[in-house]
C-alpha cells in the first residue's frame, strides 16, 4: 500500500513523500495530532521544492513564487486525500500550508501543527541551525504539506546524517537576531522583520491615522505603506525575509547539481 500511495504522490510532480507514525511526531507547542483526526495512526508528509525565483531580488518575483507553490501544495493535497479515501477506504485530515489556522490569545504565533516536526519524523530531513528542516537534496529549500490519516502505514527510514554544515550565515544574517539562541527562533523577533505588514503594522497605522488630521489621514491612505497592507490583506500575511533559507548554503543549485 505504500508503494502504490507513493507512487501516485510522485506521478502529481511532488518531489519527494515520507510516511511517519503518529507517535513519532514531537512537536513541542503545537495540538495533540488526534484534534484533527480522533483516530490518527499515520501522517504522509509531501516535499515540495522551492522554485529559484523565490529568490529573486523582485519582492514580487519571489512572494509569487510561494504564491504558486501554495496553488500547486493545495491541489496535490486535496487530490491524495481523495485517493487515499475512495481507494483505500481512508480518514484523513489535510493540514494546511498556511491558511488556515485557529487564532488564540494565549498561543500567539503557535502554529496548529508542525509541518517541520512532521517532515522530520517522516524522514525527510534533519533540522539545522535555522531551525528549518534541511532535505537530503533540497536543502532548505522546500516547503511540506501533511495529511493524518487513519491508516497504518510503514514509517520511512529517518536518515542518520547531520545535513546542516553549522556554518552560523543564517545566524550572522538574520536581520532580526531571531536565531541567537540555539534551537529556538524568537518569533516576535522574526515577524518584525519578515511580516512587514502583518497585524501589528497594521494596528499602528490605525492608530496613527485616528489620531491624525485630515490632511495628514489624506497622506496616509495615499502612501506605498497603506497600498501594501491592502495587498497583504488580499494575499494573506506573506513573508519578505527569506535570509535564513537563501543564506543557507545545504542545497543550493551550482553548476546544474544540487549540492549539501
Amino acid at each position: 500500500m505504500e508503494r502504490e500511495i507513493r507512487e501516485f504522490i510522485l506521478s502529481l510532480g511532488v518531489d519527494d513523500v515520507g510516511f511517519a507514525s503518529v507517535v513519532d511526531y514531537n512537536s513541542p507547542t503545537s495540538y495533540e495530532i488526534t484534534k484533527f483526526l480522533p483516530d490518527a495512526r499515520s501522517i504522509i508528509v509531501l516535499a515540495f521544492r522551492v522554485l529559484s525565483s523565490c529568490e529573486s531580488p523582485s519582492l514580487s518575483v519571489a512572494l509569487n513564487g510561494y504564491l504558486d507553490l501554495s496553488a500547486f501544495v493545495r491541489e496535490s493535497s486535496y487530490r491524495v486525500a481523495r485517493v487515499l479515501e475512495s481507494k483505500f477506504g481512508a480518514k484523513v485530515a489535510t493540514i494546511p500550508l498556511s491558511y488556515p489556522y485557529e487564532i488564540h490569545n494565549d498561543r500567539k504565533a503557535i502554529a496548529d501543527f508542525s509541518q517541520r516536526h512532521a517532515a522530520v519524523a517522516a524522514g525527510l530531513g534533519t533540522f539545522g541551525r535555522n531551525n528549518l528542516v534541511i532535505h537530503p537534496r533540497f536543502g532548505t529549500r522546500v516547503n511540506f504539506i501533511s495529511i493524518v490519516t487513519n491508516l497504518t502505514l510503514q514509517p520511512s527510514t529517518k536518515p542518520n546524517e547531520d545535513f546542516c554544515i553549522h556554518c552560523n550565515l543564517c545566524v550572522e544574517n538574520c536581520p532580526g537576531k531571531a536565531l541567537e539562541e540555539v534551537g529556538k527562533t524568537d518569533i516576535m523577533k522574526c515577524m518584525a522583520h519578515s511580516l512587514p505588514y502583518g497585524v501589528r503594522a497594521e494596528i499602528k497605522f490605525w492608530t496613527q491615522l485616528l489620531g491624525g488630521s485630515p490632511e495628514e489621514n489624506k497622506k496616509m491612505l495615499a502612501s506605498e505603506h497603506y497600498q501594501m497592507l491592502r495587498q497583504s490583506h488580499h494575499l494573506g500575511n506573506q513573508y519578505q525575509c527569506f535570509n535564513c533559507m537563501k543564506f543557507c548554503p545545504a542545497g543550493q543549485f551550482e553548476n546544474g547539481q544540487t549540492e549539501k
